[in-house]
């Protein structure tokens, strides 16, 4: 009779795992999903422009990867369909092309001119995109960060350090700089300095707290942003210089800003100590 109970139970426990393998996913899981596949197609897409010398191709495909990287979080978010599949598809997804392509693509650019130095730059810059993920996977369930950590990353993130890495791509589409043997050397230096940057501890804005405009603000920040993408779409590539090195200007800003969060933090536990300590214990009240 146990047996058979057992042989039952069994059965019924199989058919519930073949039911719920038939079961619909709804569609706000799948809608993020098919976003982060979409931008890793388009990584990959770039790597494919620049084996067939289509440069400029090639850094539209990774900016168009970084823009959908940011919306597909906020789609998950708004439907309600975060799930720790998404998460995970995300982070490869980031790997493949803000790691992989620019470094693959960077090296067809021209930092294959000097060989294995060349491609030791493209590796550093992948290794470190890995190591910058893989950090902030591990800091997200750290429950002693302060409340305005938030306002900053530890380290660039993947999406900048990939678009700022393709600098020399957009100063020869933009200003018409030749893409000279003597200007590798260079280019190998600051691939190597963005990826220090990626996988260093230097705070960077994270703008996450960007997203409500004060009412009498709100036309000339439309207006604003309307002029902006007007101008990232007629002057794309001189528009990505001077977004690029706006955005290498602001870190020492950053750096200032989360240094005084971290003193005033400093100072208040300073505080709270000192009072602490002048309160009388219960041992030496008066009687």
């Amino acid at each position: 009779m146990e047996d058979n109970a057992s042989h039952g139970l069994d059965r019924a426990a199989s058919r519930r795992n073949r039911l719920r393998r038939f079961q619909r996913i709804p569609m706000r899981f799948v809608l993020p999903n098919l976003v982060t596949l979409l931008a890793i197609c388009l990584g990959l897409t770039g790597v494919r422009f620049a084996i067939e010398g289509h440069f400029d191709f090639a850094v539209y495909a990774i900016i168009v990867a970084a823009i959908l990287d940011g919306l597909d979080g906020r789609i998950a978010r708004a439907l309600k369909g975060t799930s720790r599949f998404g998460a995970e598809l995300d982070s490869l997804a980031d790997f493949v092309d803000f790691g992989v392509a620019p470094a693959l693509v960077l090296y067809l650019w021209s930092l294959h001119e000097h060989r294995s130095i060349g491609w030791f730059a493209a590796l550093i810059f992948a290794i470190a995109g890995a190591l910058r993920l893989a950090r902030f996977n591990v800091m997200i369930d750290d429950p002693n960060k302060p409340a305005w950590s938030v306002n900053f990353f530890v380290g660039m993130p993947a999406p900048a350090g990939a678009i700022m890495v393709l600098l020399p791509i957009y100063l020869h589409f933009g200003v018409d700089m030749a893409n000279d043997h003597a200007y590798v050397p260079f280019e190998i230096a600051y691939v190597l300095f963005i990826a220090f940057l990626m996988a260093s501890r230097i705070p960077h804005f994270s703008g996450k707290r960007i997203g409500r405009v004060p009412r009498e603000w709100f036309i000339p920040v439309l207006l604003g942003a309307i002029a902006a993408l007007l101008l990232v779409v007629m002057f794309t590539m001189q528009m990505l210089i001077v977004l690029s090195l706006a955005y290498l200007a602001l870190i020492p800003l950053s750096v200032r800003r989360y240094l005084a969060y971290q003193q005033a933090d400093e100072i208040a536990a300073g505080l709270e100590a000192g009072g602490e300590e002048s309160k009388p214990s219960a041992s030496s009240a008066p009687q």
